[in-house]
């Protein structure tokens, strides 16, 4: 195999996050929600459970945009409000046991692509593919930090 470039390596990421941003927005159709509300499934799935405002935060929401995106999710079947563990004035949202969105084919075989090919990967490109992702990951969330600060 060819060595790869740096610049090929680079174009091959941004063309994932395209073909994954019109993944999702496909997914989102088929659901009947946002991309948006897409956004908030997946920070509950990596995060757990989290406050409003947590996850108002992560999805650089307000207030009322996020009581208004929970609410939407709430209809929909997709998450659940509960009370905070220690903080009686917090909510914490939550996602539903087994919600409709782990059942939508596409995205069962999206995800065992995803994890096939790491399977198929030697361990050390892995370390080095997950290094590189992480990498990629903090410089986004440093330029999100930057630009919603000012």
């Amino acid at each position: 195999m060819a060595p790869t470039t740096p610049e090929a390596l680079v174009t091959a990421l941004h063309r994932f996050g395209l073909e994954r941003d019109r993944f999702r927005m496909a997914l989102a159709r088929a659901l009947g929600v946002t991309v948006a509300d897409l956004d908030a499934l997946e920070h509950l799935e990596l995060a757990g459970p989290l406050t409003q405002r947590d996850l108002g935060a992560r999805l650089l929401l307000t207030s009322g945009g996020v009581t208004v995106l929970v609410d939407r999710l709430e209809r929909a079947g997709l998450v659940r409000r509960g009370r905070h563990p220690t903080d009686r004035r917090m909510t914490v949202v939550d996602l539903v046991p087994d919600p409709p969105v782990r059942h939508v084919p596409e995205l069962e075989t999206y995800h065992e692509a995803a994890r096939s090919a790491a399977e198929a990967l030697p361990q050390a490109a892995r370390e080095h593919a997950a290094a590189f992702l992480t990498a990629m990951a903090d410089n986004a969330g440093s330029g999100t930090r930057t630009m919603s600060s000012g």
